[in-house]
């Protein structure tokens, strides 16, 4: 066994060697199907972070209060006539059956929270003069549909300013989601099929070039696997280095994109990239495994073929 498998790895290796222009075409469209297969990699992965995180925020209506009912009013009436009006606003909510939680978000608070979200960033926020950040109400409900419902009643409590909610560009975004998936599905069964036809090219073209080596084997005795063996890894060998291309090459890119859309994608969406690690090192096994399983493929494709075995 060991003896064969010597005999297939060394074989692999010199049918590269003599037909390079061949392997490095086979290489590049199995890297650039891997490439192509990266890119929608990311998007689907991002898309789906920012998607999980407007999630946890459909759910939620936040209720922003304003800083007094009434301009003429002291700072200090203004803060107790504002306490009493949003301890009015809780107690009516927290008394609606749709609502499964109320709770009151501070400015302090909501300055400590959104430091959190910036992550290391958070610096920035240090050099403001005074927290902009308003005194507000959240609240969770028991079922999505009935966001809506509690978005409109807290419409017309008095000293509301805002409302913050979610709905629409939550559900566009699910939307794009589902379309992405489904797009990303046929994009890699076209990708897949066009990189096994090649394998299947390529070893066809070495099969041929082997027949009378193949002849003399399979006349001396030798098994079909036998024989299949060096074809074999050579399909491997393809799907190997083109996943560690590939992944090297998309590596840097997404290190780049990183850098360029990091800061946008927080300031747009409340949330950061995938990491490029974490990223790198799920590239580098699945395309690992695809990449040899379309080599291996491709390569048993075309000596059933050709062989007849």
């Amino acid at each position: 066994m060991f003896r064969a498998i010597t005999y297939a790895v060394k074989e692999a290796f010199q049918q590269i060697g003599a037909n390079k222009g061949r392997f490095v075409v086979c290489l590049l469209t199995i890297t650039a199907m891997l490439l192509i297969l990266g890119f929608v990699f990311i998007i689907i992965v991002n898309v789906g972070m920012v998607t999980e995180e407007a999630k946890t925020q459909f759910d939620t209506i936040q209720i922003y209060m304003l800083e007094t009912p009434d301009e003429s009013l002291s700072e200090e009436e203004a803060a107790k006539a504002m306490e009493g009006l949003t301890e009015d606003i809780m107690t009516i909510l927290a008394a609606v059956p749709e609502v499964k939680e109320v709770e009151f978000i501070s400015k302090d608070q909501a300055m400590t929270e959104f430091k959190v979200k910036w992550g290391d960033n958070a610096y920035l926020l240090e050099g403001l003069p005074e927290n902009p950040l308003p005194n507000s109400v959240r609240v969770k409900v028991h079922q999505l549909e009935d966001a809506d419902l509690i978005a409109e009643m807290a419409a017309d409590f008095e000293g509301v300013e805002d409302i913050k909610y979610y709905q629409s560009t939550v559900q566009q975004i699910l939307h794009i989601t589902d379309f992405i998936k489904k797009g990303a599905l046929i994009v890699v069964a076209v990708l897949i099929v066009i990189s096994i036809v090649v394998v299947v090219g390529t070893v066809r073209l070495a099969v041929e070039a082997s027949k009378r080596e193949i002849r003399i084997m399979k006349f001396i005795g030798a098994t079909n696997w036998f024989v299949r063996g060096p074809f074999l890894v050579q399909g491997i060998l393809i799907g190997f280095f083109a996943a560690i291309l590939s992944c090297a090459v998309m590596g840097v890119i997404y290190q780049k994109l990183t850098e360029l859309l990091a800061q946008t994608a927080f300031l747009m969406f409340s949330v950061n990239l995938v990491p490029v690690p974490f990223l790198v090192e799920n590239f580098l096994i699945i395309f690992a495994a695809l990449g040899i399983s379309v080599g291996a493929v491709g390569s048993i494709i075309s000596m059933r073929r050709f062989l007849k075995a």
